[in-house]
Parts: structure tokens; C-alpha cells; sequence
């Protein structure tokens, strides 16, 4: 048995569709958690069972972890939560004492990059998302977590500036290359881990995409694959933070993205080499046209 949460998610949704194609073929049974199963397809309710409520809440992954041999764990966001801690290690705590207590063997989680690197210990979120990795890791399950870069579904909540006034922001140097990676890509990773639990042991499986991009590069394929002219403007980071809070984001979630961003414009992402093994296939330029230009278009 295999416990899918978030399922609704860019990654939990991508992930459930390639398990439905392939567990069944080898005896596994599927169980998802979710606060709403009226978003899930019914097909997919219809070859799943469903565990209706929160992932953060101890009843809840009582009931679904029950039998299970492994889990794939997102903590989801919560823009309004009262701290960092609370998103990450305090979400996940019930889910770590009920791996334990069922005898959960494999969990494989979506996390961060960064790990080792000089900015680690002040880097917003992803300080918080590696604490929740070491929370799951000394719960004694074997676990890899996925060590991602910024996701390219990031610029979805961008669609309407880049349809209407052809531009996108962000707080890096317009030059700065870094990896990038779509969700797609960090979904066939979990896939393969939970369909093969030969693994022991705790790690992480960086997923980098194929190559690193600047913003400058990124506004190019734009660009070419929109067939319209996209720029980059760089915000600073005090008006990122004001965008933020004007969102009505909780002010310990603000200054978190806001560390974030200083630690990857700092070099938080670059501490993992691509290679054969870290890279993954879906180039930007192939992310935009399958998926950034429909949403234009639509």
C-alpha cells in the first residue's frame, strides 16, 4: 500500500497519474489523503482509497498509514500559518510518530536544495524544509527527499503579466544562471523511488532539470515560444517583501521568501553538481510550450 498526500497538487496530481498506470501491474494498492475528494477526477476516486481530511492532523494519517509500506509527503503552503516551523516540522509531526507506530518503511518527501551549503542555516523555507527532512529522517523509516531547485510552474502565477504586459519579475541578478525544474520531472522521481523501495537509509535525490538558466535566458525562450516579446524586471527585495504582504501572507512567511531569495541569489542552489543521475529531462523551453503557453492562450 502506497499513501499519496497532496494528490491534488501540480506534483501529488502528476505523481498519482503515473502510479495509476503502474502500481497496479505490480500488486500495489493506492490510498490518498485529501482535505476535498470532489477535486480529485472521479476516475481516480473510483481506483483509490480515499482518506478524506488533513495530512497535518494526527487522526487522520492514523487512519491512512495503517498498513501502508511507504508515503510520499508534501507539506502544503499556508500562507497564513503563525511561523516557518509550523508549515514544515509542526505539520509533519503527527505524520513522523505515525510512520513509527505503523511501520511505515519507505517515505519519500519534496524538499529543498541547499543542504551543506554555507547560506543553509538562513535560508527561510528551505532552513525549515531540510529541519522537516531531519524530523522524518530520525523517525528510523528509510527516506530520500527530493532536494529541488525553484519549480517552472513558479511562473504560472505570473501568467496575466506575462499575457498582458509581457514581463516577469523576480529578486535575482538578471544574469545569474541557476537549475530549474518542473514538476512533471520531480513526480517521475518520487514515482521511481516508491515503485523500487530496494533503497535504505536516508538521502536526498537532487532533481535540477537539464540545464541551468538565467532570467535574461528564461525571457528568450519566452519570448521565441510565446512569439512575443517578454522581458525580466528584478524587484528588489523590499518591494517583493511589500507584494507579499499585500497578499495577505503571514509576516514570518514573508521574511522566510525573503531569506530564501537572498540565499539563492547567494549561491543556495549551486552546492549540487548536474550529472546524469541529478539532472532531469523537461527542458524550459519544452515546459513552455506544453504548459506556460496554453495558459497564455487561455
Amino acid at each position: 500500500m502506497m499513501v499519496i498526500t497532496a494528490p491534488t497538487g501540480h506534483i501529488g496530481s502528476r505523481l498519482l497519474d503515473i502510479l495509476l498506470n503502474e502500481a497496479p501491474t505490480r500488486g500495489e494498492e493506492l490510498r490518498v489523503i485529501v482535505r476535498d475528494p470532489g477535486k480529485l477526477p472521479e476516475a481516480v476516486r473510483a481506483r483509490v482509497d480515499v482518506v478524506t481530511g488533513s495530512h497535518g492532523d494526527a487522526e487522520v494519517v492514523d487512519r491512512a498509514f495503517a498498513g501502508a509500506d511507504a508515503v510520499f509527503w508534501l507539506a502544503p503552503p499556508d500562507p497564513r500559518a503563525p511561523s516557518l516551523d509550523s508549515v514544515y516540522s509542526e505539520f509533519t509531526r503527527a505524520a513522523a510518530k505515525a510512520f513509527t507506530a505503523h511501520g511505515v518503511g519507505h517515505v519519500v518527501g519534496v524538499s529543498a536544495l541547499g543542504r551543506g551549503t554555507p547560506v543553509a542555516d538562513r535560508a527561510g523555507h528551505v532552513t525549515a524544509s531540510l529541519a522537516m527532512d531531519d524530523l522524518i529522517a530520525h523517525t528510523g523509516v528509510a527516506y530520500r527527499a527530493l532536494a529541488n531547485p525553484a519549480f517552472m510552474e513558479n511562473l504560472l502565477r505570473q501568467v496575466s503579466s506575462i499575457r498582458d504586459d509581457g514581463v516577469f519579475t523576480d529578486v535575482v541578478a538578471a544574469d545569474r544562471k541557476a537549475p530549474l525544474a518542473a514538476t512533471r520531472d520531480i513526480a517521475a522521481a518520487a514515482a521511481g523511488l516508491l515503485l523500487d523501495r530496494s533503497w535504505t537509509g536516508t538521502g536526498e535525490v537532487p532533481v535540477l532539470g537539464p540545464e541551468d538558466l538565467s532570467a535574461n535566458d528564461m525571457a528568450r525562450i519566452m519570448s521565441e515560444v510565446l512569439g512575443r516579446p517578454v522581458r525580466y524586471e528584478r524587484q528588489s527585495l523590499d518591494d517583493c517583501r511589500a507584494a507579499l504582504a499585500g497578499h495577505g501572507m503571514a509576516e514570518a512567511l514573508v521574511e522566510g521568501y525573503i531569506a530564501m531569495m537572498r540565499a539563492k541569489d547567494d549561491g543556495l542552489d549551486a552546492g549540487v553538481a548536474r550529472t546524469p543521475r541529478t539532472a532531469s529531462p523537461t527542458t524550459f523551453r519544452q515546459w513552455c510550450e506544453d504548459v506556460l503557453k496554453p495558459a497564455v492562450q487561455a
